[in-house]
């Protein structure tokens, strides 16, 4: 154990992780406006509030956007977009209200992968034949969307609710609903597969109320293309082809009398093992946890922020080897991007702070790293908009000079 530490990284850690001046800033590259006022709302036409992107094999970049309209507590439509890594934004579909309002081919959009066809699939929230939501396939191009099932259609909602989806090395996807399954509408969730070269869907497993009072919080697919996930303060393992599942409760700590919980799903380390960000209530300060693949080997990290306003985002590992996570709320209240290190759980730094007033938007809600390396993400809202608009939300990049992936 080293005994002695320098004065200069002393000094460092009693200052602690701070915006340092050099760091990278976000870029915006689109953002989504719309005609009237943040006050009072208004339509937006290419979307609102975007909530999910990945870039495609192309290398185009391809995401959905939560609504079409602002001004009511629960906004309605959304689209499908793509933009090219030069910023060329285009409109793949846009989820329409229909004759009786019931938004029949989805509303709310908020899961996005591409399929080994080259195909989009997604779901959206509400909307469809049952009103649960739909499962959604279409072209890059904007051509050829299929609704290819409805959740909740099946008596009681044994078929499950919406949820995202992961491509696995069968070839095939497989996605985790929150809700629904063999307890009905308000049952725990289930694990469902879809065939992309026939488009068939299938539960596959439903979660019951044996470990906690929850469902699943989404799927990562391991090396040999098993799954894993968590249910609540549980480890979950599934193997599609046998229908194998093995799960276990994790001793997440009670920590000043306030009990911890896993707030993401899992993903994989630089290990191998498997990693997720947890917080503590009410404090909700925040940290990352490590479990082998097999359930064993669970250990909590202290907290890298004790900031009551920080509330975890996504979770990711780029090619300088450490998580680079999104705060929805961040220290000052918008939103911001930390590092933190696998090895131990310490935030090594703050690359990005975002404001209300911020060209590239506030609210940060996805994360990634694309093929030359550079990071692209959301934001919820605002931005910068022409007189007679508001801003509702921003896709925009970071390049923070690291390899490409």
């Amino acid at each position: 154990m080293k005994t002695q530490v320098s004065f200069a990284l002393l000094f460092g850690l009693l200052l602690g992780p701070a915006v340092h001046a050099a760091s990278p800033q976000p870029v915006p590259v689109y953002t989504f406006t719309c005609k009237g006022s943040l006050t009072f709302g208004g339509i937006c036409p290419n979307g609102g509030r975007p909530d999910a992107i990945l870039q495609g094999s192309d290398g185009n970049f391809y995401g959905a956007a939560w609504d079409s309209q602002e001004g009511s507590s629960q906004p309605y439509g959304g689209t499908i977009f793509s933009l090219t890594p030069s910023g060329a934004f285009t409109v793949l579909h846009r989820f329409l209200p229909g004759q009786n309002k019931n938004y029949p081919t989805g509303n709310n959009p908020f899961a996005l992968t591409e399929g080994p066809d080259g195909m989009l699939y997604g779901a959206t929230e509400g909307g469809g034949s049952s009103g649960g939501g739909v499962l959604f396939r279409i072209g890059t191009n904007g051509s050829g969307f299929h609704i290819l099932h409805n959740f909740c259609s099946s008596p009681n909602c044994a078929d499950g609710g919406p949820g995202a989806m992961v491509l696995s090395t069968d070839g095939n996807l497989y996605g985790a609903s929150y809700g629904g399954g063999d307890d009905g509408p308000n049952g725990y969730g289930t694990i469902f597969r879809v065939i992309p070269s026939t488009g068939a869907y299938a539960v596959l497993f439903s979660f019951t109320d044996k470990l906690c009072d929850c469902g699943p919080s989404g799927l990562t697919v391991g090396p040999d293309g098993t799954l894993y996930g968590m249910q609540g303060n549980a480890w979950f393992h599934f193997t599609p082809s046998t229908g194998d599942f093995q799960t276990a409760l994790l001793p997440f700590p009670i920590v000043n009398q306030s009990p911890s919980s896993p707030d993401t799903g899992l993903m994989l380390g630089p290990n191998g093992n498997l990693y997720g960000l947890y917080t503590i209530y009410p404090q909700h300060g925040t940290g990352v946890f490590e479990v082998a693949l097999d359930g064993s080997d669970f250990q909590v990290f202290p907290e890298y922020n004790t900031d009551v306003s920080t509330l975890p985002g996504a979770l990711l590992l780029a090619t300088d080897g450490n998580f680079w996570i999104t705060s929805y709320n961040g220290t000052d209240g918008y939103g911001n991007i930390v590092t933190v290190s696998p090895s131990d759980g310490t935030m090594l730094e703050t690359v990005a702070q975002f404001s209300a007033t911020d060209a590239a938007g506030s609210y940060p809600q996805a994360l990634i790293q694309a093929q030359d390396g550079m990071f692209w993400g959301m934001t919820e809202t605002n931005g910068k908009a022409p007189k007679g608009f508001f801003a509702d939300g921003v896709v925009f990049s970071l390049n923070a000079g690291l390899p490409p992936r």
